[in-house]
């Protein structure tokens, strides 16, 4: 069956597009990640007593659910902000460049990057508070960042990825 029988490209089945497929890539790592952060918050927020989840941080500082969620979450949230500012800088402008329709397309990402910045922000000081405050609120702080967190950051992705997969084929030229 040839690529033209198939039907347009999907998330799922990108065409030869190597800008796109990259950024599905990524978008993927993101959403796996984020359901792993989250699984991790939820687990400290129901788990243990904080007792005991000291003694267990203290005996298995690197593998205890504070310790995994603090570090993960942090991780992330550097590889979303760190993603989200090479898309500002290097495939935005270009894609306005070659199609200057998309300009309200690439002002509403932008803006649900700096709003995803926001989020990010304050799960990254959720997360680092756990250090200090493990109580129920300071945990319940954390799944409520990641909930808000993850619901804006997975509609962007959609619509990011319904918006910029047919533009994102005419920057074949920019390889």
């Amino acid at each position: 069956m040839d690529a033209s029988a198939a039907g347009p490209p999907t998330p799922e089945s990108p065409a030869d597009n190597p800008f796109f497929e990259e950024l599905l890539w990524v978008h993927g790592m993101l959403r796996r990640d984020l359901e792993t952060v989250s699984r991790l918050a939820v687990e400290a927020g129901d788990g243990m007593a904080g007792a005991e989840l000291r003694a267990e941080l203290a005996e298995l500082k690197a593998n205890g659910p504070l310790w995994r969620l603090k570090v993960n979450c942090l991780t992330y949230c550097q590889f979303v902000h760190r993603h989200h500012r090479a898309e500002d800088v290097l495939l935005f402008p270009n894609l306005v460049r070659i199609d200057p329709v998309l300009a309200p397309t690439i002002v509403r990402l932008e803006r649900d990057h700096r709003r995803v910045a926001e989020l990010l922000g304050e799960t990254e000081a959720a997360a680092r508070a756990l250090a200090e405050d493990e109580s129920q609120p300071a945990r319940r702080r954390v799944v409520a960042a990641l909930d808000e967190l993850g619901a804006h950051l997975l509609e962007h992705l959609a619509f990011e990825e319904r918006s910029l997969e047919a533009p994102m084929s005419r920057l074949d030229g920019l390889r």
